[in-house]
């Protein structure tokens, strides 16, 4: 009697959309005597939403109310989904675009900057750097000429490279000890390490003195832009006949050898141990050193 009641005051949209609730449930109720198989996601969106338009509770005869009301979370999760997506700048036309790629196919070693300036120079067009560097990505094909770029100066000056290097390790009383460590890009060969409390401007230079001798093969020097490498640093260095490269900020794979060298004389060495001192710490890398340049020297 009530249910009755309750139907001759609902409205017209309601009792469509129930009648339609109920014919879908019906329809999968015979597909499941047919051949066994689970909804599909048009079928479950169709069914969430008809009940909007009324009280799906009572109209539920074969699916359970838990799993119904899993089937809202996850259509409600896919509207917030797509309601929040992220719509992100638009993209350039595309003729823009692939002029920025033939700029960057014929000129190898411009970067993103380069590009920007001459398209705001000579064409009027300002394009945000980062932009750039987007469709460059995309533009540059896998394997394209390598001749001026800086893995293949790594490699055709391998020999002539000494990367170098400062990472921190903490001692027994806490306090912090700075290692020094260069290595030579070609053989892998560690040539001096050394470790101090205090890297001040005049202990930097004497780790290089003890490098680079008055006979020395090397031309070039890697180190980062921290604040140890001093401009003054970079001065003496020049006295012994070498070039300083510095990496770009924030581009540790720039130095990525001796990045790997630091990694591996944690990951092998100082994991293991925790140094008591200063003069602990210099033995324990001492030995290493050793160790390090045996197994260069044989896998060379």
């Amino acid at each position: 009697m009530f249910k009755l009641i309750q139907l001759l005051f609902s409205s017209r949209t309601a009792l469509i959309a129930e009648n339609l609730f109920l014919r879908k449930q019906l329809a999968l109720l015979k597909e499941r005597g047919r051949k066994s198989r689970r909804s599909t996601a048009s079928i479950r969106t169709t069914m969430v939403l008809r009940s909007r338009f009324f009280d799906w509770r009572q109209a539920l005869v074969i699916v359970k109310p838990e799993t119904f009301i899993k089937w809202h979370r996850a259509a409600f999760r896919l509207f917030w989904n797509w309601k929040c997506r992220k719509s992100g700048r638009p993209p350039l036309p595309r003729t823009l675009q692939e002029l920025i790629r033939q700029m960057a196919h014929d000129n190898p070693t411009w970067g993103e900057k380069r590009i920007t300036n001459e398209l705001r120079l000579k064409l009027g067009i300002r394009v945000s750097p980062r932009t750039v560097g987007k469709y460059i990505k995309r533009g540059r094909p896998n394997g394209g000429n390598k001749d001026q770029r800086w893995t293949s100066f790594l490699r055709n000056q391998a020999k002539v490279i000494v990367a170098c290097d400062f990472f921190v390790s903490v001692s027994l009383t806490f306090r912090f000890l700075y290692v020094f460590v260069a290595m030579e890009i070609g053989s892998r060969r560690i040539p001096h390490c050394n470790v101090t409390a205090h890297p001040t401007a005049e202990w930097t230079p004497q780790q290089f003195r003890a490098i680079f001798d008055d006979v020395h093969p090397y031309q070039f020097v890697i180190h980062d832009h921290d604040s140890i490498f001093s401009a003054s640093l970079d001065a003496a260095l020049s006295d012994f006949g070498v070039r300083i490269l510095r990496t770009p900020v924030q581009a540790p794979t720039a130095n990525a050898y001796c990045e790997r060298l630091v990694g591996t004389i944690r990951r092998e060495c100082l994991d293991y141990l925790i140094p008591m001192n200063e003069r602990h710490l210099h033995l324990t890398l001492k030995e290493f050193v050793v160790y390090y340049n045996r197994a260069a020297l044989i896998l060379l």
